[in-house]
């Protein structure tokens, strides 16, 4: 696990930040508003308000949040990667710390707009957290951990868990802010498929006169391979090669640039990829 000063202290000034804007999301938007987050987060705000409605009892945020986090960081230390289980911690803290200590405010009391506002928060915090290598905790991390083993992005399968979480939550005290919390938790799952794309893939087509220099950039570029298709153009009758390959989503824009600078009169068509079948690299998670 090797540590950069001025690397790792930018991520902790962004994971920061998160901290921040999560804890500001809950007090403001969240608790005001009633809502279940899902998740760890979610399941810990559902603790509180059960112990505080059937038993009297105030618990800490921040506490409850740590302990139902062990297990999630024990996973992600044990196999997805020390130094993201390390940054994740000290977000833990952090946002456990702040939303004890900043009073809630609302700022408006229409659900609707609390459901979209405070899940696009959500949505960027876990974005943000996630390119900083790092993630919310909780979920997160099975999230994570189900996407190295299957290269496939996995937050839509932690939407679902999350419904069964935020369903209990409707039996418990009332159908409506459950119901809102599940449109909350749409517009985050959204949000940081937007933002985020490490297991989202995209397919290149390239009709070029500089097909080995194109395939040297993109190996250079993503570390990805490519194969050279022959073909016949149907307009000028002249000969053209094909490159085909395979790239991360969140490296789509750097290899373009390359390739564009390579050859300019590229003619390049992407296409999302749905599912991959087969060795595909992705960068080691730290």
């Amino acid at each position: 696990m090797k540590l950069s000063f001025r690397e790792d202290g930018k991520r902790l000034i962004v994971i920061s930040i998160a901290a921040l804007l999560m804890a500001l999301n809950l007090n403001t938007f969240v608790h005001t508003g009633g809502l279940y987050p899902g998740g760890v987060t979610g399941l810990t705000v559902l603790l509180i308000r059960v112990f505080s409605v059937y038993f009297g009892v105030n618990l800490p945020y921040s506490v409850v949040n740590i302990l139902l986090n062990a297990i999630p960081v024990y996973i992600g230390f044990r196999f997805i990667g020390k130094k993201l289980t390390l940054y994740t911690l000290y977000l833990i803290l952090l946002s456990g710390f702040l939303t004890d200590i900043i009073p809630s405010h609302a700022i408006t009391s229409d659900l609707l707009l609390i459901s979209i506002f405070g899940g696009i928060i959500s949505g960027v915090v876990v974005s943000l957290c996630l390119l900083s290598n790092a993630n919310t905790g909780g979920t997160d991390f099975i999230a994570l951990f189900i996407s190295q083993k299957t290269g496939t992005d996995s937050f839509n399968i932690m939407l679902g868990v999350n419904v069964v979480l935020l369903t209990t939550a409707g039996l418990l005290f009332g159908w409506d802010k459950a119901l809102y919390s599940i449109l909350y938790q749409y517009v985050s799952t959204q949000v940081v498929h937007l933002l985020y794309r490490r297991y989202q893939s995209t397919t290149l087509f390239i009709v070029t006169n500089k097909a080995q220099e194109i395939c040297h950039v993109i190996s250079e570029v993503s570390h990805h391979g490519a194969t050279i298709l022959h073909g016949e153009g149907s307009y000028s009758n002249s000969e053209h090669a094909f490159v085909y390959s395979v790239v991360s989503s969140a490296e789509i824009r750097t290899v373009l640039k390359s390739v564009k600078e390579t050859d300019p009169d590229a003619f390049i068509n992407l296409i999302r990829t749905e599912q991959l079948s087969g060795q595909f690299y992705r960068p080691p998670t730290e």
